[in-house]
């Protein structure tokens, strides 16, 4: 089974889109815990369109995926199940924001 390239966050408008960024950001520190600073930076990457109110994160390596991992479980806990909705994205939308150092 191949691995997903992309999962793709929708946000209610109830969830203040920079706060979920925030929440994302917190993700990947912890993520940076398991894999060290260096690997995260290389290979974690992400998109937010503000206006659609859309998160795309890469999840194209193992990085990506844990990201993604805990970065659903910081949402559902901060925000709550159905302030959200995540699904598998074929292709990353210009998934390429730089991951905060």
């Amino acid at each position: 089974m191949a691995q997903p390239t992309a999962y793709r966050y929708v946000f209610h408008d109830a969830v203040p889109i920079t706060e979920a960024e925030a929440t994302l950001h917190l993700a990947i520190l912890a993520a940076q815990s398991l894999f060290g600073e260096a690997r995260v930076r290389m290979d974690a990457s992400y998109s937010i369109d503000e206006e659609r109110r859309v998160c795309v994160v890469d999840a194209s390596n193992d990085v990506g995926r844990c990201v993604c991992r805990i970065f659903t479980g910081y949402l559902t806990r901060e925000f709550g199940e159905s302030a959200f909705r995540v699904r598998l994205a074929a292709q990353p939308d210009k998934v390429a924001t730089e991951v905060p150092a």
